[in-house]
């Protein structure tokens, strides 16, 4: 009997730097540019305090990442690290929950996208969704010409992106160390009618929490990282380390130029927040570099979350949990283009929802319930493949799981809904392939 044929590898291409800047431009996004003002509505300006919980979370689950996708340097993630320490129906859960957290955040970032260039363009709201969708299909034909190019593409928005904040930082010092500098207190003083401080505070971390995930970009690219057992773990620290300074003092310059209730303000109609904010200050261009930095940041978060979820995609077609036709790679053995497409029509699909809220908020559950089953499959590494101590594990695990339970109460009942929904649709698909 003739053995069965492994299926085509991706080449190995990526290094630490190159790493590092796939995963900046999956966290310098919508996270930063948008959803920064929709956590302030939460909580008021405790969102900075948010910001530093949510930070801590990132690390832990990030170490967890590094670890795991050290220890078995293959595409797919969480995914695949659930069917080789968890069980095949936690496996899947953690494909499943990728799936739809990442494809919501990349829902929203077309729509902060959108919004970002209406208002440069003085363009009406209702224009919002169909640029949007625009934007979906150019950022998948841009992955599906290859990831060198799109490599190269990523490189110069992020660089855009970076100068952008350092930009916005530095013109608001003056006006935050000036006698116009707002307020900081009442801190724990939700902006949003009818929100209890704690309710609001916990769901505050639970969104900005969102804006730190891009490091999973990462280890879902395992397969083709250069020396993956030393580069993943640096990658992803460097990339935490520099997303958590930007934050930080983005959040500290727009809180205290504008204060807390006009920020929350500012995420509605076209939701172009640091922008308003960037019109106060004295410093001409400002607001209008602030505005390219957005829209470049968008687009490098729809770059990367399309190139990440075709390889979850990828894997999820080689184990029979997708149909097989998902597992093909082009003649260059680079590209899964069913993945690719399949990917950006689900994408597209999402963004015309036009809710950022929601599509955000739907995104903060299925992500930590998916980082929850990444510190669970940490937890299981034998003592030569931990590179950390698993109290970190520990850390990330208790605090998705509880972060996960203060998101809207109709969004966790629709993501433990779906995670039934995809548990009955993957046993019935691999059933019908005779996989048990």
């Amino acid at each position: 009997m003739c053995a069965t044929p492994a299926p085509p590898q991706l080449k190995r291409q990526i290094g630490v730097f190159a790493a590092t800047l796939l995963g900046l431009g999956s966290i310098l996004g919508t996270g930063v540019f948008v959803s920064l003002a929709i956590a302030t509505g939460a909580t008021g300006p405790a969102v900075l305090l948010a910001v530093v919980i949510a930070a801590g979370v990132a690390t832990c689950n990030g170490l967890s990442s590094a670890q795991l996708a050290a220890a078995h340097p293959v595409s797919g993630g969480t995914y695949e690290y659930g069917y080789r320490w968890l069980h095949p129906r936690l496996g899947f859960t953690a494909g499943w929950m990728f799936l739809c957290a990442k494809s919501a955040s990349a829902a929203t970032a077309a729509l902060g996208f959108a919004g970002y260039l209406l208002h440069s363009i003085d363009g009406p709201v209702a224009w919002a969704v169909p640029l949007a969708v625009g934007t979906v299909v150019l950022m998948t034909v841009l992955t599906l010409t290859g990831l060198k190019r799109s490599t190269l593409a990523n490189t110069v928005i992020v660089g855009t992106t970076l100068l952008s904040l350092v930009a916005f930082i530095l013109a608001g010092l003056p006006m935050l160390l000036g006698p116009s500098a707002k307020s900081f207190e009442p801190f724990f003083e939700p902006v949003d009618v009818g929100k209890a401080p704690t309710a609001g505070f916990l769901e505050a971390c639970a969104l900005m929490f969102v804006a730190y995930t891009g490091y999973g970009r990462i280890a879902t690219l395992g397969e083709e990282i250069e020396q993956p057992q030393r580069n993943i773990p640096l990658a992803i620290i460097w990339t935490l380390v520099l997303s958590m300074l930007l934050y930080m003092g983005v959040a500290v310059v727009a809180i205290g130029t504008t204060g807390a209730t006009e920020l929350a303000s500012m995420v509605q109609g076209d939701a172009a927040p640091l922008v308003l904010v960037a019109h106060q200050f004295s410093t001409p261009g400002v607001s209008l570099l602030v505005s390219i930095g957005a829209m470049t940041a968008m687009l490098g978060v729809l770059l990367n979350l399309i190139l990440g979820l075709s390889r979850v995609v990828l894997a999820m077609g080689r184990r029979g949990d997708l149909p097989t036709l998902f597992s093909r790679l082009d003649a260059a053995q680079s590209t899964p283009t069913a993945a690719v497409l399949l990917v950006g029509l689900i994408i597209a699909g999402l963004a015309c929802v036009g809710s950022v809220r929601t599509t955000w908020s739907f995104s903060a559950f299925t992500v930590l319930i998916y980082y929850a089953l990444t510190n669970l499959s940490a937890l299981r590494l034998n003592p030569g493949e931990r590179l950390y101590s698993p109290l970190f594990a520990w850390g990330g695990l208790a605090s998705c799981l509880f972060l996960a339970g203060w998101v809207e109460p109709i969004i966790w009942q629709a993501g433990l809904a779906l995670i039934a929904l995809g548990l009955v649709v993957q046993m019935m698909m691999r059933r019908s392939v005779g996989v048990s």
